[in-house]
Formats: structure tokens, sequence, C-alpha cells
């Protein structure tokens, strides 16, 4: 896996968490476990210090994505910097599971299993994800998906750069109540005491009567 695609790692953290609608499917062991299940040794050392670490990283994570989406990216490369830090990864060349022409390798970068706890293990791999995907394509492909109360994490992978929304549901659901909110708009104007008649004959109205009359 191109370390890049560990970004994705990150996303599924923050996302176990939606702060608007006080929703948390992080609170068990189990849940942690489901969570790293791509990484066996990962889940094989998962404790209960582990819960907790895991979910003060997720909110740290959330900020770099909530500064990122913000175009504050100092900040967010700021607030990265500390987690890698804290969460050191050790990046290494594998070819072992894969083969290209002529039966070659097909090199790629890879993250060793050798961290000191299932947390830091799985918060070294989302960081260092999210430092290759900024500092490959940049900043501004780490969103905060803005259909309210979602708010879920996401990466931007449009060509364009012009995603808004962590999904189509979302995007869906945020066209609906955008239409409706500007069709209740046109309605409450057709609505103004001087958008109506009111038994009162219409400027147009007026000048056409007026323009007869001569």
């Amino acid at each position: 896996m191109e370390l890049s695609q560990y970004a994705q790692v990150a996303v599924r953290l923050v996302n176990t968490e939606r702060p608007a609608l006080d929703e948390d499917s992080l609170t068990s062991l189990d849940a942690v476990r489901q969570l790293a299940g791509f990484q066996s040794h990962i889940v094989r050392r998962v404790t209960e210090s582990d819960l907790t670490r895991l979910r003060a990283v997720r909110s740290r994570l959330r900020a770099v994505f909530t500064a990122a989406s913000e175009g504050d990216e100092v900040r967010a490369v700021d607030l990265l910097n500390a987690l890698l830090v804290e969460f050191p990864a050790s990046p290494q060349i594998s070819g072992h599971e894969t083969t290209g022409p002529g039966g070659r390798p097909r090199w790629h970068m890879h993250l060793a299993e050798h961290p000191a706890s299932a947390a830091a293990g799985y918060a070294a791999t989302a960081c260092m994800g999210l430092a290759f995907l900024l500092t490959g394509v940049g900043a501004d492909r780490l969103g905060i998906c803005q259909a309210p109360p979602c708010r879920n994490a996401y990466v931007d992978t449009s060509t364009n750069r012009s995603r808004r929304y962590c999904s189509d549901r979302c995007a869906t659901r945020a066209n609906v109540a955008a239409y409706r909110a500007r069709k209740r708009r046109e309605s409450e104007e057709r609505e103004r005491p001087d958008n109506r008649t009111s038994g009162r004959t219409a400027p147009a109205e007026r000048r056409s009567v007026e323009e007869t009359d001569r």
C-alpha cells in the first residue's frame, strides 16, 4: 500500500464519532478491533488503555481535518507535526507481496509493524498517511463534510478539488435542503405585502391603463 493511502486510516478513526449528533461508535475493545481489522498485529494487542488513547488521538486528528477544511494550512501542518513527533512511524521499502514484469518485486513504501502499543501503531499509521497525502497533493484535499449535522472527515479525490461532502448521500441531502430553502424564500418573497396588489393596480398595469386613456 502506498503511504498516502494510509490517510484513510485517519478518516476511519475520525468518523467513529459524530459530535453534532452526540454519537460515538468507539466505545469497546471490539470496536477498536473492528476499526483496526486490516492490521492484525494491532488487533492482537488491543487493551482497555488503547481505547482511551485512540479517542484522544481521534479528537486531534479531527482538528487537523477541520483546520485544513477551513483553509488554515499552517495550523493543520502544526497539529499533524505534533502527532508525528508523539507517534513516530518506521517507513520501509517492501515488495515481497506483489510482483511486476519479469517477476520482479513491485517496490513500495510500507510501515514497519513494531509499535509500542495498539493505539500507537494505529495513530502512527494514520498520521504518516496524512503526512504523505498532505505533502503530496496539498492540505486542501482534507475536508469536513458540509452537510450538517454530518461533519464526517474525508479525503477529496476529485480532479478539480471541488468536493464538499463525505458521500453522495450527504451531497444529495444538502442539495435537497438548499432547494427547499430557496423555494421557501421565493414563497415568502411573493407573500410580502409590497409584492401583492391587495386590491391596488400594479405599476405595470397602471401604465397600461394610462396609455390606453391617452
